[in-house]
């Protein structure tokens, strides 16, 4: 896309974002807003405050205040959002996706940056970590999702430090969460903003918690998730209280090997899905089992309902996984795997690199970026889900232009080349001592004939068909 075709956005990207307009104390905090929803559209080898304000012609310092401490209730932002998404693509075969993501990070100034473990360099390193919701309809062919929660995970290290909290601009009311418990309020905030999941599943991170599927339980929320092979719990009631080995829980792994509930069931071939290499084909076998909770006296103690507990194991691989639910008895078994083996698993992955890719948030430079606005953005700025022909040529439709066109002034009423890495760190030629560097005549007639391609993402980094 050109820059004139960026440009064009503006007037519908400002009538779709009106809504939120009065979520900002001052016009001009909601214009930065829009410019720079508009900027992170854009295709930058350093996706940072810099170029993206060189860019759409604002100062480098205001776009970096707009960031970190302009106001605005981001409370409000997110819950009318939420509404909006459920409005727009509600489903009732909807599914939420808990997922974590960490990314390494220099320095110790940005907010949760410490050494812990880092998915995305696979060791224990320097980095933060985001726990995100993800909202999908799980469609076959073109699911439609949405990060609707995303919180930054804080260190206990971080909230006993008061002078780091406070450089950091961290609200002194902040209090230690572990990932599970921010994943648990996630839920418990999208559902009192009405939005509703059919299931909620995870990864053994989450569900390898008790206390995390007694949440949803009190949410009146259905879950099935990956379970460690060390998780405990009965296969049947013990018969006594006691601290014997023969009355204790045992590990799912034990369980499964040589439970008569287990042993005695043959293995049920059960087809997940069709991929690109082949059929998915599991063999499984499942048991309504009793969780570990904890008695009056904090001892250990059965629970008064039953769960699910499915081993599945890869006819190809020989991998074993293992699913804890608590769906009802008569839930069908082909129904709790489409979930556990859902697509929007793989989608997760997809929709938040690409908005991480959008967001910049790697190359972000404010150690006090305001995530709200950031996932606002996201869900926001994103190619349409329909290709139109215009004058023979195909473009791809932005989901602003189903509302009318409103004119509105950009921060100086233009949008400026991309900066690249080779300009956007160095200065302007037209200030470079040596005058071979400066354009030559014929370069700048030829720039005047040939207006600057701004890049754009490619459709394909994103999952959805609006948000994403």
């Amino acid at each position: 896309m050109t820059t004139d075709e960026i440009r064009a956005l503006e007037p519908n990207a400002r009538r779709r974002l009106q809504r939120f307009a009065d979520c900002f104390k001052r016009a001009p905090v909601f214009d930065y807003f829009v410019n720079y929803s508009l900027g992170l559209l854009a295709h930058f080898d350093r996706k940072s405050i810099e170029p993206i304000a060189l860019w759409i012609g604002a100062a480098v310092r205001t776009l970096q205040l707009f960031l970190s401490q302009f106001v605005w209730d981001h409370a409000r932002i997110e819950s009318r959002l939420r509404r909006a998404i459920m409005d727009e693509y509600g489903d009732e075969n909807a599914i939420g996706v808990i997922d974590g993501s960490a990314h390494a990070k220099q320095g110790d100034k940005t907010p949760g940056v410490q050494r812990q473990w880092c998915g995305e360099s696979g060791k224990i390193d320097n980095c933060v970590v985001g726990q995100h919701l993800i909202y999908t309809d799980n469609d076959v062919k073109n699911p439609f999702s949405a990060c609707i929660a995303s919180d930054v995970y804080l260190p206990e290290s971080w909230i006993k430090d008061a002078v780091r909290r406070k450089e950091a601009h961290i609200p002194e009311d902040a209090v230690f969460r572990t990932k599970w418990q921010i994943a648990a309020d996630q839920v418990d905030a999208c559902l009192a903003d009405g939005v509703r999941f059919s299931w909620i599943t995870c990864d053994e991170e989450y569900t390898s918690v008790p206390e995390f599927i007694y949440r949803m339980d009190r949410s009146g929320q259905r879950l099935i998730g990956e379970v460690r092979s060390n998780f405990r719990c009965w296969a049947t009631r013990p018969a006594c209280r006691s601290t014997q080995a023969a009355h204790a829980s045992k590990q799912v792994e034990n369980l499964c090997r040589f439970s008569p509930a287990f042993r005695k069931q043959p293995w049920r071939r059960v087809h997940i899905k069709d991929t690109t290499r082949g059929a998915c084909v599991w063999e499984i076998k499942s048991a309504r089992v009793y969780l570990v909770a904890k008695d009056d006296e904090g001892e250990p103690c059965p629970t008064d309902r039953s769960y699910w507990l499915i081993i599945a194991r890869n006819t190809e691989t020989g991998e074993i996984k293992y699913f804890v639910s608590n769906a009802s008895e008569s839930m069908a078994l082909e129904e709790m795997l489409r979930v556990a083996f859902a697509l929007a698993r793989g989608d997760v992955v997809r929709t938040r690199q690409a908005g991480l890719r959008l967001r910049g948030v790697r190359g972000a430079d404010l150690p006090e970026l305001d995530s709200s606005l950031a996932l606002f953005a996201n869900r926001h700025v994103h190619p349409g889900d329909r290709d139109d022909t215009t004058a023979g040529e195909k473009i791809r439709r932005s989901p602003w232009s189903r509302w009318s066109e409103h004119s509105g002034p950009s921060c100086n009423g233009r949008l400026n080349p991309i900066p690249t890495s080779s300009n956007y760190s160095q200065p302007s030629t037209r200030t470079t001592k040596n005058a071979t560097e400066r354009p030559t005549t014929a370069e700048n007639a030829e720039q005047k004939r040939s207006p600057p391609v701004l890049k754009t993402a490619s459709s394909t980094e994103f999952v959805g068909r609006f948000w994403a």
